[in-house]
């Protein structure tokens, strides 16, 4: 007899009502490569913030899961957590910097050449379009996701698509990967 692995929803239940940490493990394993490569993304490569922001998320999500109901799936309460953390880590980073500028995110270790570009390109975005880029063409979120987990408007979820693949077009283009047939 095949027995089934118990579902995100059941495994929240039990870290709700009884602190079960075994099944919080079962969570984080499910979805910590997801998240993590989020923050990849965001932070354009930086491993150890990355790892950090995860670390983060995972500490939020166990302290605040009685807040899940099951009204959107456990992944798109999860990301919702991990942009909130994000976006807190930005602002403080914003509020200590000298004049208000944002120092720019660089990756502690060495990539291969194409994720360093990836990297570079994403880093131009603005943090909005940075996002929603991210969750959709990495994560594979739908647009509808994305609203959820932003809390942005549809339409300006797709707005920020829109300019964020027309910036990370010119910029890939500029720098040798147009795969325009010759």
């Amino acid at each position: 007899m095949h027995t089934s692995s118990p579902s995100d929803h059941t495994l929240a239940s039990l870290v709700a009502t009884h602190g079960d940490k075994q099944a919080f493990s079962q969570l984080v394993r499910r979805h910590q490569s997801a998240i993590r490569r989020f923050f990849l993304n965001l932070t354009a490569g930086n491993e150890a913030l990355s790892d950090d922001l995860a670390q983060d998320t995972f500490l939020r999500a166990y302290t605040h899961m009685a807040q899940y109901r099951g009204a959107a799936s456990f992944q798109t309460w999860l990301m919702r957590i991990a942009y909130n953390i994000f976006y807190d880590h930005k602002r403080k980073t914003l509020r200590s910097a000298p004049d208000g500028q944002q120092p720019p995110d660089k990756a502690e270790t060495p990539q291969p050449h194409l994720r360093m570009d990836l990297y570079q390109a994403l880093s131009l975005l603005r943090d909005e379009e940075r996002t929603c880029i991210t969750l959709q063409y990495i994560d594979g979120q739908t647009i509808e996701q994305i609203s959820l987990i932003t809390g942005i408007p549809v339409n300006t979820v797709k707005s920020h698509l829109k300019r964020g693949k027309e910036k990370l077009t010119t910029y890939l283009k500029q720098n040798g990967y147009d795969h325009t047939p010759r």
